[in-house]
């Protein structure tokens, strides 16, 4: 299997796995969904429903994969996506805190780009 093609199922399986969780322990009325569309390598955990007579409609973590790496887009979960894949044994260098600015990454442990 080709790197991409793990990383592909690796996003997958951590996302769904972080989906489960707060699906299995969430006190809310509103549910946590998964967008992962493999075609433009784009995953998503995000949030929808109602609570009280508001709309929820929340992202906890996108992830983008793009020249071969991890990047992480937008990340509010609570052990964080980087700390998975390193977990997981990704090398830092294949990860991107796309989150922070660009002239800010290079003070990071991950790729700037």
């Amino acid at each position: 299997m080709d790197r991409i093609a793990e990383y592909r199922t690796l996003i997958k399986k951590i996302f769904s796995q972080q989906a489960e969780f707060w699906n299995e322990n969430s006190t809310r009325k509103s549910e946590t969904e998964l967008l992962l569309d493999e075609r433009h390598d784009n995953y998503m955990i995000y949030n929808v429903g109602w609570s009280s007579d508001k709309r929820v409609h929340d992202v906890f973590a996108y992830v983008r994969l793009r020249d071969n790496k991890f990047w992480i887009e937008d990340d509010w979960t609570e052990e964080g996506i980087a700390s998975k894949l390193l977990q997981e044994g990704i090398p830092n260098q294949d990860i991107v805190l796309a989150f922070n600015p660009p002239d800010v990454r290079q003070f990071t442990d991950f790729a700037v780009a």
